[in-house]
């Protein structure tokens, strides 16, 4: 294998590895946009990869021989991000109804998300007597490249522009809906109003707890879809709670680097994955921890370098983490 050939590769798996952590980080990133910091993003894809292959799994159960690839990738998907949905509901309820330490409530939906996780596809093995799996047929529509042969085949930039899964454009599909949502929708102008200043935008009129709500529990469901892709595209379509270990907790470090800028995700992952797999493409007489700790210590030196800048575009939404009671305003 050529420099050149053995680059390729790396940029190609470094954005197939770093897919998951797009979509937990601009789940992460709506949240935190209207001022909760959600840190359950663990949790969420622990529940979006179990009942996503759950959904997938008992369809094609269902259907014998006649399952039907993109009916399988559409229930994976709203299977994964109802049951995000639904964590970060528990979690919204919790912090805008009753007020509740966001760090805190985040931390125990983290701790609980994982859990469910675990238990369904634990039941599900051992309901089933071994591994949970969808077949090879159904699998090839979760992991085939979306684009023709002709169209991959081009020299250099066609295996890593056209040759990805569908969750990979449909990743940066949501990155570009996002960043057009937050800064040319009237809405998402309202949505970031209430993330820099609540007490601001609710004597504009701007529905507090309605827009923290929609926000919360959408960007929940998107982190949730970053765990279904992980087990559908990286762990093969088999239930594996073990690969999905830290993938929450690097989302969330994702979005200071990234910025709170969706867009900045796209390459903001592909780096993170490239840098979790760093140890398997280059090999130094270094403990292979040493490489795995890289994207932590790459987001401490962005927040620090963050942290001394004077723009403030640059730093997090003023609301963050702080709970708004409107008798204070």
């Amino acid at each position: 294998m050529t420099a050149l050939d053995a680059i390729v590769a790396l940029i190609f798996n470094a954005i197939l590895n770093g897919t998951p952590l797009m979509f937990g980080t601009m789940g992460e990133i709506l949240t935190e946009k209207s001022g909760n910091l959600n840190l359950g993003v663990e949790g969420m894809m622990y529940m979006g990869g179990a009942f996503g292959i759950a959904g997938a799994y008992y369809y094609e159960k269902a259907a014998g021989g006649a399952a039907s690839g993109p009916l399988a990738i559409l229930i994976a998907l709203l299977c994964a991000f109802l049951a995000g949905a639904f964590g970060a509901l528990c979690y919204g309820f919790v912090t805008i109804t009753l007020r509740a330490n966001q760090n805190v409530t985040g931390l125990a939906l983290a701790i609980l998300g994982t859990g469910v996780g675990q238990f369904v596809g634990e039941y599900m093995r051992l309901r089933e007597g071994g591994y949970v799996a969808v077949s090879n047929a159904l699998k090839d529509n979760f992991q085939n490249p979306v684009f023709p042969e002709f169209l991959q085949s081009i020299p250099v930039v066609g295996k890593i522009v056209f040759g990805h899964n569908l969750f990979v454009y449909l990743g940066i599909l949501t990155a570009v809906v996002m960043t057009v949502y937050f800064n040319k929708t009237r809405r998402g102008l309202n949505l970031r109003a209430v993330g820099e200043s609540p007490a601001t935008a609710d004597a504009a009129g701007i529905n507090i707890t309605r827009t923290k709500y929609l926000a919360t529990v959408i960007g929940g469901g998107i982190s949730a879809i970053g765990g279904m892709v992980y087990i559908m595209t990286i762990a093969g379509c088999v239930w594996n709670h073990e690969g999905l270990a830290g993938e929450g907790w690097l989302a969330v470090a994702l979005v200071i680097f990234c910025l709170w800028r969706p867009l900045n995700a796209l390459w903001g992952s592909a780096l993170f994955g490239a840098l979790m797999i760093l140890y398997m493409r280059v090999h130094l007489p270094i403990p292979d921890e040493i490489y795995k700790i890289l994207p932590y210590v790459v987001t401490m030196i962005v927040l620090v370098i963050t942290s001394m800048r004077r723009k403030k575009e640059d730093h997090p939404p003023e609301s963050l983490g702080v709970a708004y009671f409107r008798e204070e305003r």
